[in-house]
């Protein structure tokens, strides 16, 4: 599966040295050249409550004509030095396929289409109620100035 490539930030057949930290996360987006998205989730202590939150991890990855990971595949990238403005790591080695992920990707789209339904409904019903009418008090004010002024 893996074809030789003249990527010259590959890991494995250009001269990009690797160091530091390794992570693996699952690719969430791919529509950039030779850059992917990596998200994995975390668990963040909250001491006060004594509980633990979900927290999602991003970041942006340099990904080799070899190794050519696709959305949804799992991969292990490491630190490597900067390649870009936002890209500080490489993908390494593609892991196989996070499960599961077509079926979160569906049905996240179908919970941005129900949301925008609502707002539509939302908004035609804030369009049909009446507007109730204002009820000028300033004439009463002013008389009442008017006769302070006379004294």
């Amino acid at each position: 599966m893996e074809t030789q490539c003249n990527d010259k930030n590959c890991p494995n057949h250009g001269s990009l040295s690797l160091r530091g930290r390794i992570f693996k996360g699952v690719v969430i987006a791919d529509t950039m050249q030779h850059t992917v998205t990596v998200e994995w989730e975390r668990r963040k202590n909250i001491k006060k409550y004594e509980r633990y939150e979900k927290k999602r991890t991003r970041i942006k990855a340099h990904n080799p004509e070899c190794i050519a990971a696709k959305k949804g595949d799992l991969v292990e990238i490491m630190e490597c030095r900067p390649l870009s403005k936002t890209k500080n790591f490489v993908i390494v080695k593609k892991i196989g396929k996070e499960r599961l992920f077509a079926e979160r990707e569906q049905l996240l789209e179908e919970s941005k289409v129900k949301q925008k339904k609502a707002e539509k409904t939302q908004e035609e019903n804030l369009e049909k109620e009446p507007q109730p009418e204002k009820i000028e008090e300033a004439p009463e004010k002013e008389t009442v100035e008017e006769e302070n002024e006379s004294d």
